[in-house]
């Protein structure tokens, strides 16, 4: 009986509700453990005049750059120092001095006790002062295809504007934490809470000058990442480690909350200039953009993160003109990293803005305009990139689900509303998404996976995927017990460990389940393959456990490494084009909203969700996947609002200060659905869920531009993302104004 596409229950779902799920810092302090913290930059931009560690370290180990073998790290470029070693503190949460005592209590004080006198310089904070200073990281990148300038020139209406949207902190529940115990001969083990322990490996032996076999890093599970430990994890891991090295004793690092909002990196806030060029049927005959990206103080995955929101540019419409560019600004500000989405979001939420602004400007339903764009199946079905769109399923979800949704009815009533209501006011809208998957780095996409079945016909099974909540462990034990022809409870996935599964890639990208899922059923095929060659020669085995012991006294193998390796990607980014993606999920979404005309407040009253992601391996795991991302997606284009000073100081930076959505700001009516259609080529016909539903979401702010669209006096209603109810007041404000003066 096949284990895949039935509802199995998380493998820790029991373990969480009892609270009985291990966590880094639920491990029990080790024999002569250390607490390890940081002192870190008060100011955005800084020079250390001058430092005295005299006194602190009276009271606890104290350690800075003199005392690393190397001190630059980053996922790409490896230019930012982990301790500050030149003078100048380029962000403010850059580490310093690290400090070590065995309470916390003396670590505080010593912190306290150290001496820093710093000269405050001008600091770079926004996109706009990067721009006119030219700070930038890397180079401008390009996607070009036709000409853009020429058929926007000719086009039979034209408009343009500056599309803003806000960053997002990832409020993951367990902060970033690592325990490292050192060993023989400069060994170490490090438990860390990491997307992607060979990362953390690989910068801890560079930093500390090891060989890389001699640091293994484990990872049990996460309390939540959302791209946030795909690269920062380095940091406290690396800070930890270098205490363990020069101490001989374990450590500890644990970020608190407000520590882990000041210092680590957010989702990049992007500030889009695009100028369309369309039809009067609302056909897009060219478009350029310009993607402006905060990538903070140093490069992290910025680059990355800037091309696949370049590759997401066009969303789901077919453009013959369009000419995307993207650039990557340096600011003074911690460097921006990995968010669930990648770019994506900001590229998806520029086209749909676009595309409800030609609506608008033609007094057209924007769902007609998304039909005449829609990417099709045998023609106009190429990106500006080259990839052709495979089992493009857009068309279908763009009718099936108006129908189930009964948009059209929905929007002559919002309308109805809005004339006759003077207290409130409705919005309605349907965005879609095509969101590519495959990490945009093509040597990044191989995974390979340890399967060892032991002589009671148990089965263990390694990969490079780390738990984060998303499920993978129970997806890939589904797929081993299905090639091997086993229950699933015969099946268990173990910890992740760089000693069993060597330079893997991060869980990130949606591909954790495509990648190491298709590693682990290679191994497991692998094996059944054997077995299956030993039943041909000795006769069939009455039971599972009859034919493991005969394979063993046959010595036939019981362990085997699979390895995957995904197909048809090739891409170039000098030329910009290529197959950068080996599949694309796709997904629709209708949403409506309430807005209350005197304060601004926001209500989601509905939302309807339709996506295609293949033969689900796990439907249950991916029904939360869907709603948990949407969710997550309907924080950022509604509450969740990073809020600075002049200096740079994050002002928003705990649960009292920073609003994700809370069960009140849930759609009233929520259904969330997909269509039956298999991926023929990934592993078990699926497609993954992690990153695509949360790029729903842009269908609320959508919503929400919609409803202003109906008070802005004849003009396209503008607005920045997030729509925070301070942002929605402030548009109704100034087209009240504008209505005034114009009567």
């Amino acid at each position: 009986m096949s284990a895949v596409g039935k509802d199995v229950p998380h493998d820790s779902a029991r373990g969480h509700v009892t609270g009985e799920s291990i966590y880094v810092d639920d491990v029990p302090p080790l024999f002569g453990e250390l607490v390890v913290d940081f002192v870190w930059s008060p100011y955005s931009k800084a020079r250390i005049v001058s430092l005295d560690l005299s006194e602190a370290r009276k009271l606890a180990y104290v350690y800075t750059h003199e005392d690393l073998h190397h001190n630059r790290l980053g996922p790409i470029v490896a230019d930012e120092p982990l301790l500050v070693d030149d003078g100048l503190c380029t962000f403010r949460g850059q580490p310093i001095v690290v400090v070590a005592a065995e309470t916390r209590a003396a670590v505080d004080a010593a912190k306290r006790a150290v001496r820093i006198e710093f000269e405050e310089l001008k600091p770079i904070l926004t996109i706009d002062d990067a721009i006119a200073a030219q700070s930038f990281i890397g180079e401008t990148r390009y996607i070009r295809r036709g000409d853009a300038e020429a058929a926007i020139a000719s086009a039979e209406h034209v408009i343009e504007g500056v599309f803003f949207n806000q960053g997002q902190d990832h409020f993951y529940l367990e902060s970033q934490a690592a325990i490292v115990q050192p060993g023989e001969n400069g060994a170490m083990h490090v438990l860390s809470s990491t997307q992607h322990p060979t990362e953390v490996q690989e910068v801890i032996a560079h930093l500390l000058g090891l060989q890389m076999n001699q640091v293994v890093v484990t990872t049990k599970r996460m309390g939540g990442a959302f791209g946030g430990k795909e690269a920062q994890a380095t940091h406290p891991a690396t800070m930890a480690a270098l205490v363990s090295q020069k101490t001989k004793r374990p450590t500890r690092i644990v970020y608190d909350k407000d520590t882990d909002m000041h210092v680590t990196g957010k989702r990049h806030a992007f500030q889009n200039r695009y100028r369309v060029g369309f039809t009067r049927s609302g056909e897009i005959v060219g478009m350029k953009v310009e993607f402006f990206s905060d990538g903070g103080a140093y490069a992290d995955l910025s680059p990355a993160v800037m091309a696949r929101a370049m590759t997401h540019a066009e969303n789901s419409y077919y453009i013959a003109n369009m000419d995307i560019r993207g650039t990557v600004c340096r600011t003074n500000t911690p460097p921006n990293t990995a968010f669930r989405g990648f770019g994506g979001p900001q590229g998806v939420a520029t086209m749909e803005n676009v595309v409800e602004e030609i609506a608008a400007f033609l007094k057209k339903d924007a769902l007609d305009v998304r039909r005449v764009n829609c990417y099709g199946v045998e023609t106009r079905n190429t990106t500006p990139y080259g990839e052709v769109v495979p089992n493009n399923t857009l068309p279908r979800l763009l009718t099936e689900l108006p129908e189930r949704c009964d948009y059209r009815a929905r929007v002559d009533a919002v309308r109805a509303f809005n004339a006759s209501s003077q207290t409130q006011l409705k919005g309605i809208a349907l965005s879609t998404v095509k969101f590519g998957i495959s990490f945009n780095t093509k040597f990044l996409n191989q995974a390979n996976a340890l399967v060892n079945i032991y002589l009671d016909g148990s089965v263990q099974v390694s990969t490079g995927a780390t738990e984060m909540g998303q499920g993978v462990n129970t997806k890939i034990a589904q797929l081993v017990a299905d090639e091997l022809h086993i229950p699933y409870e015969r099946v268990t996935v173990m910890i992740t460990s760089t000693e069993k599964n060597n330079n893997t890639s991060a869980s990130a990208a949606s591909s954790a389940a495509d990648l190491n899922g298709s590693a682990a059923a290679d191994g497991a095929r692998r094996i059944r393959e054997r077995l299956d060659e030993l039943e041909s020669r000795i006769g069939k085995q009455e039971t599972w456990e009859k034919l493991v012991k005969a394979a063993y006294h046959e010595r036939v193998s019981l362990g085997e490494r699979g390895f995957y390796a995904t197909p048809r990607l090739d891409w170039d980014w000098t030329s910009g084009q290529g197959t950068p993606f080996l599949y694309y999920t796709m997904g629709t979404a209708c949403s409506e909203v309430l807005i209350d005309r005197f304060t601004g407040d926001l209500k989601v009253l509905r939302s309807d969700v339709l996506m295609d992601i293949g033969k689900p391996i796990n439907p249950g795991i991916d029904r939360g996947q869907l709603v948990g991302a949407f969710i997550q997606g309907m924080g950022w284009v509604t509450t969740e609002d990073l809020r600075y000073d002049e200096k740079g100081v994050l002002l928003s930076h705990s649960p009292t200060t920073y609003k994700i959505p809370n069960i009140n700001d849930l759609p009233e009516v929520f259904n969330m659905d997909w269509i039956d259609v298999e991926n023929p080529i990934n592993v078990g016909g699926s497609k993954a869920v992690g990153e695509p539903p949360l790029l729903m979401a842009i269908s609320i702010w959508c919503a929400v531009k919609n409803a202003l669209q109906f008070v802005a006096n004849g003009d396209i209603a503008r607005l920045k993302l997030p729509a925070t109810n301070e942002e929605i007041l402030m548009r109704l404000t100034e087209y009240a104004k504008r209505g005034a003066a114009v009567a």
